[in-house]
């Protein structure tokens, strides 16, 4: 047992009790996954064994201070509950903080919706801890009515689909952002792709099928076709003469 308990991945109960609220979540689990929860209850008929694990996990998730303060307690219950009456009044704390938090959260706030998920998560965890308990209706207003002001019509179509958990809008949130994401870079791509496009082409249309060989061929026969273009242009065919009164030569 105590090899397992250097293990644990929470951290021990500060001796200030700043810790407090997620701590006495992360024990309560710990003790539960392992049958042993009830040692911690009032008026438990656990075993000596039983009492005795649980007594050993506390202590090894306790501050030194406090672990050296209730040395002499020998039930895992006694230990609970000074823990309780020394830290509980915590929750008068951080309860209206937490009430404020939840007051003031926002979709529009956040960057992205996995943000969002996430602030709104932690806030209502710490009320949960504190004894108030948060619903899957109060988590679905609360997300729609703090949309962004221009998607107001997406948020009717949502609010259309009348889900019953918050869990089914958030995936469909976090699908959604997924995809416009998806369709960005797909339009940065084609933005950025459209420039090198023309060049390539311009390229390739100058030697398709040809060579260099054959575009300075083609330049030669230009400038000779211009030589006689200027030639036909000087002379007048009605007159029999040149432009300049020259007469033309039998």
């Amino acid at each position: 047992m105590s090899s397992n308990l250097t293990k644990l991945d929470f951290a021990a109960l500060d001796i200030s009790g700043n810790n407090y609220i997620s701590w006495v979540l992360d024990a309560v689990l710990y003790l539960q996954a392992k049958n042993i929860a009830h040692t911690i209850k009032a008026g438990n008929v656990a075993s000596q064994q039983d009492r005795a694990l649980t007594l050993i996990f506390l202590r090894h998730h306790i501050h030194d201070g406090l672990r050296s303060e209730y040395l002499t307690v020998k039930d895992p219950q006694v230990l609970w509950s000074c823990l309780e009456d020394r830290y509980d009044h915590l929750k008068m704390v951080i309860l209206p903080k937490a009430k404020n938090n939840w007051l003031n959260l926002r979709l529009k706030d956040f960057k992205s919706v996995s943000e969002y998920n996430s602030a709104l998560f932690k806030i209502t965890s710490q009320l949960k801890l504190c004894g108030e308990n948060i619903t899957d209706e109060q988590l679905l207003e609360k997300t729609f009515t703090t949309f962004h002001a221009s998607s107001v019509v997406l948020q009717q179509q949502y609010r259309e689909r009348r889900f019953k958990k918050y869990s089914e809008l958030i995936s469909c949130l976090l699908v959604a952002e997924q995809n416009n994401e998806l369709l960005l870079r797909n339009r940065e791509s084609r933005l950025a792709g459209s420039v090198s496009v023309p060049e390539a082409h311009a390229t390739t249309s100058s030697t398709n099928g040809y060579g260099r060989g054959s575009n300075k061929g083609k330049g030669k026969r230009g400038r000779g076709n211009k030589k006689n273009q200027d030639k036909s242009a000087r002379f007048n065919p009605n007159h029999q003469e040149w432009k300049d009164g020259t007469p033309k030569k039998e």
